[in-house]
C-alpha cells in the first residue's frame, strides 16, 4: 500500500501528510515543517493515520517490526551467553594447565627495543624475538623455547646518546592466549587480548629497567653488551608490575594494573605477600 499523501495526526504537531517514507523512515509534512520518524515503529506511538485500511496495514507492519526487533534482542543475549560460557571455560582450561604445567622460574621475557620501533610494537601489539646471528640458521627467527601462556614480554629502550643505566621500561604485555612457541615461525609474539600496557613517557622515565635485572656472574655490572632478548626472572616481572601499579595516580588504570599483576602471579603460582623487594643491579649499589 503506497503512504504517500495519506493524512496523519501526532499529539505535537498536529496533522500532517505523509510526503516519502522508505524501510527505515517516514516524513511527514506539518505546518511546522516537515518531520521524520521509524518507520513503521512510529505508526501507533506517535503517528495515527486517518485512514484506517491504511491504519491496519501498518499496525501490522510494525508489530512484524517489534517482534523482529525483540528476537534480535535475544539472539544479542544468546550470542552473549554463549560467548561468556566459552571464556570462562577457556579460563578454567589455562587454569588447569597453569596448576599442572612446569613453570621455568626464568620463563620471562625483556627486549631491547629502538625508539622507533615503540610505536608499531605497541600499536601491532607484538614484539619480534630478533634473528640467528651465525650458524647454519643464520638469518632467521629465533624461538624462544620457554615462552608460554605464563610468560610475560617486557619491552625496554635506551636512546643512543643514554648510557645503559638509564635504560627504561617501555611497557609490557602477557603472550597471546593461545601462542604456541613451537608454531611461531615468523618470530613475532603477539599480545595477550587483555593484559598488555604501555607507560607513558613520564612514567617510563621513572621505570628503570636495571632496578629489576641483575646479571648473577656480574652482579654489579650495568652491562648489555649485544643481543635483544634475555630471560627475566618470574618474580622481576612481578616486582615490575608491582611497581608500576604503585606509579599509576587513576583509579581506573590502578584497578587495571592491579589485576593484571593479580594475574600474573597467579599463573606463574607467586606469592604476592612473600615477593620480595627489587635487588637489581642499580637497587643494590
Amino acid at each position: 500500500m503506497n503512504l504517500v499523501n495519506k493524512q496523519v495526526k501526532h499529539g505535537v504537531f498536529g496533522k500532517g501528510k505523509v510526503v516519502q517514507y522508505d524501510e527505515l523512515y517516514v516524513q511527514v509534512d506539518f505546518p511546522s515543517g516537515v518531520k521524520k520518524f521509524v518507520y513503521p515503529d512510529a505508526f501507533g506511538t506517535y503517528l495515527t493515520l486517518v485512514d484506517q485500511k491504511a491504519a491496519s496495514f501498518v499496525e501490522k507492519l510494525a508489530e512484524k517490526s517489534v517482534r523482529k526487533k525483540e528476537e534480535q534482542r535475544l539472539e544479542r543475549i544468546e550470542a552473549i551467553k554463549i560467548k561468556t560460557k566459552q571464556r570462562l571455560f577457556e579460563q578454567e582450561r589455562l587454569s588447569r594447565r597453569s596448576r599442572t604445567m612446569t613453570i621455568n622460574p626464568r620463563s620471562q621475557s625483556v627486549f631491547w627495543c629502538k625508539p622507533e620501533e615503540l610505536d608499531s610494537v605497541f600499536g601491532e601489539w607484538q614484539v619480534f624475538t630478533g634473528e640467528i646471528k651465525s650458524g647454519r640458521n643464520k638469518g632467521q627467527p629465533k624461538r624462544l623455547a620457554r615462552i608460554s601462556q605464563n610468560s610475560a614480554c617486557l619491552v625496554t629502550v635506551r636512546e643512543p646518546d643514554m648510557p645503559e643505566k638509564d635504560r627504561r621500561i617501555a611497557g609490557l604485555f602477557m603472550v597471546g592466549e593461545n601462542f604456541n612457541p613451537a608454531q611461531c615461525t615468523d618470530g613475532y609474539i603477539p599480545a595477550h587480548s587483555k593484559y598488555r600496557y604501555r607507560l607513558s613517557e613520564e612514567k617510563s622515565a621513572k621505570m628503570l629497567f636495571w632496578n629489576y635485572y641483575i646479571n648473577e656472574r656480574a652482579p654489579h655490572r650495568v652491562t648489555w653488551n649485544t643481543g635483544r632478548h634475555r630471560y627475566f626472572d618470574n618474580p622481576w616481572m612481578a616486582q615490575v608490575l608491582r611497581d608500576m601499579i604503585a606509579l599509576e595516580k587513576k583509579p581506573q588504570e590502578r584497578d587495571y594494573l592491579q589485576r593484571f599483576f593479580e594475574y600474573f602471579c597467579r599463573v606463574n603460582r607467586i606469592d604476592q605477600e612473600k615477593l620480595p623487594e627489587r635487588s637489581g643491579a642499580l637497587a643494590s649499589t
